[in-house]
């Protein structure tokens, strides 16, 4: 009974904070790919994404009205090409203070913090996860992200965590 209750509070809490979401921003590294890269003598030549995070980014689009934006510290073309394919309008790549674009962000959208998702897993998140108004992060994101989260993922970065997120969201703002 006491589980049941504390289970409901916790759901509330969630449809609390995702109710109010108008754009989801996610690092790349780590949540959209498996945190591995591959290299050879010519350098970085190739990520891994996940199909099914990609299909969580449409779905996101199509049925809660969510648009997604890619922050990262990267510049990397394969997440230009990733974003493009998907259709995501906005993506910064070389960010190294997300906190500060979330700013610009919001007054390009006309957003509070409140009405903004991050989806991140390492120590370039912090900043931007301590300010915005739902956080969630993989099931294999440092344990001091897990700590900030509002929601830890059952999936890995690069293996369905995003379409997890993209689920969660879509589900509570259709009840």
């Amino acid at each position: 009974m006491v589980i049941d209750n504390q289970l409901k509070q916790k759901n509330l809490h969630l449809r609390e904070k995702l109710d109010k979401i108008k754009i989801v921003l996610t690092d790349n590294d780590g949540v959209l790919t498996d945190t591995g890269v591959y290299f050879s003598s010519k350098g970085e030549e190739f990520k891994r994404f996940s199909i099914r995070d990609g299909m969580g980014i449409e779905r996101l689009r199509k049925y809660a009205g969510v648009e997604t934006i890619i922050i990262t510290g990267e510049e990397s073309g394969s997440v230009r090409a990733r974003a493009e394919k998907l259709k995501i309008k906005e993506y910064y790549l070389g960010v190294k203070k997300k906190e500060e674009l979330l700013f610009e962000i919001m007054k390009k959208h006309n957003l509070t913090v409140s009405e903004i998702a991050f989806v991140g897993d390492d120590s370039n998140d912090v900043g931007i996860m301590k300010l915005v108004g739902f956080k969630a992060t993989p099931s294999d994101g440092m344990s001091f992200i897990k700590e900030l989260a509002d929601y830890v993922c059952e999936n890995k970065g690069g293996n369905g965590a995003f379409r997890e997120v993209a689920e969660l969201i879509i589900a509570f703002k259709n009840k």
